[in-house]
C-alpha cells in the first residue's frame, strides 16, 4: 500500500509540472495539457477505430515478443549445454543488440509488407535480452544443487523446478520486463516509419502530419498503458503458472 502510494504520488507530481509547464509554453501545438490528453483519449476510447489499431498493433508485437522469448531462451538453453553454439551465435546477438531499430526497420521493408514489420522489428529486439538474461543465469547456476540433487536420486521433474526454475526464474522476469516495454517502443516505431493502415504507428505519423498534438499524446499514453498492462499481465501469468510447476 505505501508502495503504491509513493508511485501515484510520483505521478501527481510529474503530472502538475507538466500542467504548469503546458500553461506557460501557452501553444496546443508545442505541448498540450495532460487534462487535454485524458480528454482526447477518452474521446477516442469509445470509437472502434481506436479498437482495431489497438488489436492490429498489439498483436503483432505481442507476437514478435513470444517469438522472441521462445527464441533467446532456446538459443541461450543450448550456449549452456553445447560451447560450439554460444560460440556460432555470439557474434550474431551482439550485432543484433547494436543495430540502431531505425537501420534495420528500414532494411526489413526491402524483405516484408509493413503490415508484419512490428513482428520481425519486435523479434530482433526481444531474442538478445532474453538470450543475454537467460545466459547469465545458466552461468551462475549453482553446480552443488545440481550434484546434490543428483547424489540424491531427485526425480527429474522435481530437480527441474527445484534446482534450476527457482534459479533461473529471477533472470526470466527481468528479461520479459524488459523485452516486452522495448517491444512496445521498437514495434510502434517500425509502425511509424513503415505506416501499415490501422497501426497505432500510422495514428503517430498523421498526428504528426496534421499537427494534432493531443492525438499525438493521447496515441502515445495508449502505448505506455498497453506496454505496462501487458508486462504485469504476462507477469502474473508466469507466477501463477511458477507456482503450479513446483506443487506438481
Amino acid at each position: 500500500m505505501k508502495k503504491a502510494l509513493t508511485i501515484a504520488a510520483g505521478i501527481v507530481f510529474w503530472l502538475i509540472v507538466w500542467q504548469i509547464v503546458a500553461v506557460a509554453v501557452n501553444s496546443d501545438i508545442l505541448l498540450v495539457s495532460p487534462l487535454d490528453v485524458i480528454k482526447r483519449l477518452c474521446e477516442l476510447v469509445i470509437t472502434a477505430d481506436f479498437w482495431f489499431s489497438i488489436l492490429f498493433s498489439a498483436g503483432r508485437i505481442m507476437l514478435g515478443f513470444f517469438l522472441g522469448l521462445v527464441t533467446g531462451t532456446a538459443i541461450a538453453v543450448l550456449s549452456g549445454k553445447f560451447r560450439i553454439v554460444r560460440v556460432i551465435f555470439s557474434p550474431l546477438i551482439s550485432v543484433m543488440k547494436s543495430i540502431p531499430v531505425a537501420s534495420f526497420t528500414i532494411l526489413a521493408l526491402f524483405w516484408i509488407n509493413s503490415e508484419n514489420l512490428s513482428v520481425l522489428v519486435t523479434f530482433l529486439i526481444c531474442t538478445p535480452i532474453v538470450c543475454s538474461n537467460m545466459q547469465a543465469g545458466i552461468d551462475s547456476l549453482d553446480v552443488k544443487l545440481e550434484e546434490m540433487s543428483r547424489v540424491f536420486k531427485i526425480p527429474a521433474w522435481r530437480r527441474f523446478s527445484g534446482v534450476y526454475l527457482s534459479q533461473l526464474m529471477p533472470y526470466f522476469r527481468s528479461a520479459s520486463a524488459l523485452a516486452i516495454g522495448l517491444s512496445w517502443k521498437s514495434g510502434a516505431a517500425a509502425e511509424v516509419i513503415g505506416i501499415p493502415d490501422g497501426s497505432i504507428g500510422e495514428k503517430l505519423f498523421m498526428s504528426k502530419i496534421y499537427l494534432e498534438t493531443a492525438d499525438l499524446f493521447a496515441w502515445t499514453t495508449a502505448v505506455i498503458l498497453l506496454s505496462l498492462l501487458c508486462e504485469k499481465l504476462f507477469l502474473l501469468i508466469i507466477g501463477i503458472l511458477q507456482k503450479k510447476i513446483e506443487r506438481m
